[in-house]
């Protein structure tokens, strides 16, 4: 298993698809990744030599925000949108759809599981 930016990839997988396993990298930028840093997508990761882990890893850092700085990034986001008191951030709040969804016969992703309406006898 090779380890960039802090997290391990799966060895046994294409490199443009081992890449996805890191937050905030998709399928592509992924591509786009290793076009820029010279590594064949289609090569399996176990097959990667030390030079090219570090070039896309050094890549990686340079360019884009990954993992944890890009959690902090949106979970700072988010609360700016409390902070402030927009609908969105109401919304977020109060644990509901943020962009626009109907409430009244869906959201149970966001609402969560239905209340329970049997009272149990004592």
């Amino acid at each position: 298993m090779a380890r960039i930016v802090g997290v391990e990839i799966p060895s046994n997988k294409k490199v443009h698809i081992a890449l996805r396993y890191i937050y905030g990298i998709g399928p592509t930028r992924a591509i786009e990744i290793c076009k820029n840093t010279g590594v064949d997508p289609e090569k399996r990761v176990k097959d990667l030599t030390e030079d090219e882990i570090s070039k896309i890893s050094s890549f990686i850092q340079q360019n884009y925000k990954v993992e944890g700085e890009l959690r902090t990034e949106i979970m700072r986001n988010i609360k700016r949108l409390i902070d402030i008191g927009c609908y969105r951030g109401l919304r977020h709040k109060l644990g509901l759809p943020v962009r626009g969804q109907r409430t009244r016969s869906n959201a149970r992703t966001r609402k969560g599981p239905r209340p329970s309406r049997i009272k149990k006898k004592k």
